[in-house]
């Protein structure tokens, strides 16, 4: 093969790539298999290292990562990059409301959006190319991490359509509810400690120095606000309509991720569906963004030293049920750790009946002032990861025993160790405990 006709093959085959990318991730509406797609991936891996000086900058290959990052750059913000003000209250955001409302005689127009419970991001674009990605930091300034981003299947790295030469999208990037219960399985399959919650899972992992690791995770974005110097749209319901366009995943109306709003009750009806509906999303939200429309209006309310006066974020409370502890079992990982769970009566929780809940260490166990047979307050940590977090004393039968953390391992009855400075305690039999054993040629 010529330079040329390799030069016209990587051209012609990461487009092709890019659209069945955007097809899958993006619009959910395959017209390929995973293996057609994956045969055309390494056909274009084959010919760029063959023929690595025309590698593109955009190239689909990139998404597999395998950059390592020592440092993270520094980047100052083009535009502050603010945390929005928050409320759990309806009346407070009838003030919110009220105060927008007093600004001019006209009618105002409101955006309802979900609010994603994840790491927010900063994209620049030059000339229809992904150019940087830049985490919130301090708000003036975040972190270069444009390597991992790459990564994200979900984010455009070329753009099409009638997109402006220069701009930032931001958004929030997030762990995948399905994908993050398996990381955990496999983590406590190795003894190790589970992550606490998907949001600080997704944030660890952008921080992440091999690329290639990222690219392993599943992690997937909405991008919610355009901003440029001159807006090509009047209202910021537009703009998102506009950015789809371009081939951004943005809030989808057909699924009711964003909507129009004319006034409170229509603000409410949005929140009080998605109060009970976000339990069968495949991704965590915590609350409801409320924007206003207009972009003359939000420029000509501004800011404060924090975040913007024209939007707020209604969060919905942590859901907290109370049900009895009938026991306290423990598993053994492929470490020799050792973690006890709580057996529960089972209750309904975040839309799932909860039976088991981890109980992290004997320390917990501890400070809980945990006894088996109490009735204990479990929410779901990061609304997928069952967690014991209180107990009911004044529902406590006086007779029940304190507890009393086991001394010798669970599976093959040698004493249980743990290190100074140590959360868990471990069986040190690794050659004859059977979880030990068959977990390590698992492994």
């Amino acid at each position: 093969m010529t330079k040329e006709q390799a030069q016209k093959e990587i051209a012609e085959l990461s487009a092709e790539l890019q659209k069945h990318n955007h097809l899958y991730y993006v619009q959910d509406a395959p017209i390929i298999s995973d293996f057609d797609f994956d045969q055309k991936l390494k056909q274009l891996q084959s010919l760029e290292n063959q023929f690595p000086e025309l590698k593109l900058t955009t190239s689909p290959t990139q998404r597999v990562g395998g950059e390592i990052t020592k440092n993270f750059e520094t980047v100052v913000h083009k535009y502050p990059m603010l945390s929005l003000a928050n409320t759990y209250s309806k009346e407070e955001l009838e003030e919110f409301i009220a105060r927008i409302n007093k600004t001019s005689d006209e009618a105002h127009e409101f955006v309802c959006e979900l609010k994603y419970d994840g790491a927010a991001i900063g994209i620049s674009y030059k000339n229809g190319k992904l150019e940087k990605a830049v985490t919130r930091g301090d708000g003036s300034k975040g972190d270069d991490i444009t390597a991992n981003v790459r990564t994200i299947k979900s984010v455009p790295l070329v753009l099409h359509g009638n997109y402006p030469e220069e701009f930032e999208i931001r958004g929030e990037i997030f762990m995948l509810l399905e994908g993050f219960a398996k990381l955990n399985e496999a983590r406590l399959e190795e003894g190790l400690e589970p992550f606490a919650n998907p949001r600080n899972t997704a944030s660890g992992t952008l921080k992440m120095q091999d690329s290639a690791v990222v690219a392993g995770r599943p992690l997937d974005c909405y991008l919610y606000y355009v901003l440029m110097d001159k807006p090509m749209a009047a209202t910021h319901y537009d703009s998102m309509m506009q950015a789809r366009e371009w081939g951004f995943k943005v809030p989808p109306p057909e699924q009711n991720f964003i909507r129009k709003a004319q006034n409170i009750d229509e603000i409410f009806e949005f929140i009080n569906y998605w109060e009970t509906e976000r339990h069968k999303l495949p991704f965590e939200i915590d609350g409801i963004v409320i924007k206003l429309n207009n972009f003359a209006l939000q420029q000509r309310l501004g800011m404060t030293a924090k975040s913007p006066r024209w939007a707020i974020s209604y969060k919905y409370k942590s859901e907290e049920v109370s049900t009895r502890l009938n026991s306290v079992t423990y598993q053994v990982g492929r470490t020799g750790a050792i973690t006890p769970v709580a057996n529960l009566e089972p209750v309904q929780l975040a839309g799932t009946i909860v039976k088991r809940a981890s109980l992290h260490n004997a320390d917990q166990i501890e400070k809980l002032g945990l006894r088996e047979g109490d009735y204990v307050m479990v929410e779901k940590g990061g609304e997928i990861i069952p967690k014991v977090t209180a107990v009911d004393f004044t529902k406590r039968d006086e007779n029940l025993p304190p507890f009393e953390y086991i001394k010798l391992c669970p599976e093959c009855d040698t004493e249980l160790v743990r290190q100074e400075g140590e959360a868990n305690h471990f069986c040190p039999n690794e050659a004859g405990c059977p979880p030990q054993v068959t977990g390590r040629i698992q492994h």
